[in-house]
């Protein structure tokens, strides 16, 4: 038997006009974001949009050679201070591997790896196969003739310059000639130099 001096107390059921519904008290949130389809730009894994090895080798079919022999396919750009090779594998290391290895066949000549990725560039030497320092771009464009700043930066491609020479335009048979033939002139070229040195002494 119920006590009747105790009011009835109806249970909660949310119903009541007091009652807050569900999710009324959560921030409003602005879920209007768009996400790009290229998400490289955000991990910063993406390849640069340029590369290319600043090298002293004369020439722009020698450094094509020596390319064609390291299998590497890129454009040999002649310049007053060297050739240039313009890198068309730019993904993941591929530049390093290139750089490394352009150096490693031209021993005792140092190169420097330039690469750009939107108004952002770095510039890194290789010598003897091996990664050196780090140079500042500031250096390397300053010492550099007008006609190397512009390929770098973008103001001009490989398809405005002259003489350029594809490491995929020569085979390894011709690359091996080249380079031999090379190496033939530059030590009878250091022999006369001796024999000059001796004959004014």
């Amino acid at each position: 038997m119920s006590d009747s001096n105790t009011p009835d107390t109806p249970a909660p059921d949310g119903s009541g006009p007091d009652r807050t519904p569900a999710g009324d008290d959560l921030p409003e949130l602005d879920l209007d974001v768009e996400i790009p389809d290229d998400l490289s730009s955000l991990t910063g894994s993406g390849e640069p949009d340029f590369a290319a090895l600043i090298t002293q080798i004369a020439g722009a079919e020698p450094l094509a050679a020596a390319s064609s022999l390291a299998q590497l396919d890129l454009d040999a750009v002649p310049t007053p201070i060297g050739a240039v090779g313009v890198l068309k594998d730019r993904s993941g290391d591929a530049p390093e591997q290139a750089a490394a290895a352009i150096s490693q066949l031209v021993r005792g000549v140092p190169l420097v790896l330039v690469t750009r990725t939107g108004e952002q560039m770095t510039a890194v030497r290789f010598a003897d196969g091996v990664r050196g320092d780090e140079l500042a771009p500031g250096l390397v464009l300053g010492g550099a003739p007008d006609s190397v700043v512009d390929l770098l930066t973008g103001s001009t491609s490989v398809a405005d310059a002259e003489g350029v020479v594809a490491s995929t335009s020569i085979s390894k048979f011709k690359a091996v000639r080249m380079l031999t033939s090379a190496a033939r002139r530059a030590r009878k070229e250091m022999g006369r130099g001796g024999d000059s040195d001796k004959g004014g002494a």
